[in-house]
């Protein structure tokens, strides 16, 4: 049975960019080697894998990519923490939560 991964690289710049693949070991190399001039990390090498996760079917591992690309950027860190009392805080409305949310 083929595992297609979800995963997130941190680049060079701090941001975070997040793809699915079959083959993590593989990509990754991908991103850093610098395949496509035009892609998102190419003037943000080296990147760095901060997360991933296996999924069997890969239209289950596209529909968790394209959840995490519109997340914010502290509910991403929250992912790669394991923060899950954030991940849980930072998936509601913001207005709620005061000044948790600007620390």
């Amino acid at each position: 049975m083929k595992t297609y991964f979800v995963y997130i690289v941190k680049c060079k710049d701090n941001s975070f960019y997040t793809g699915v693949t079959s083959n993590l070991e593989l990509r990754i190399d991908q991103h850093n080697f610098g395949i496509k001039p035009d892609s998102y990390t190419f003037k943000r090498r080296p990147v760095e894998l901060v997360w991933s996760e296996g999924f069997s079917q890969v239209d289950q591992a596209i529909l968790w990519e394209k959840k995490i690309k519109g997340w914010s950027r502290r509910k991403k860190i929250a992912l790669i923490e394991s923060n899950w009392d954030d991940l849980v805080l930072f998936s509601k409305n913001y207005t709620q939560f005061g000044n948790k949310i600007n620390e």
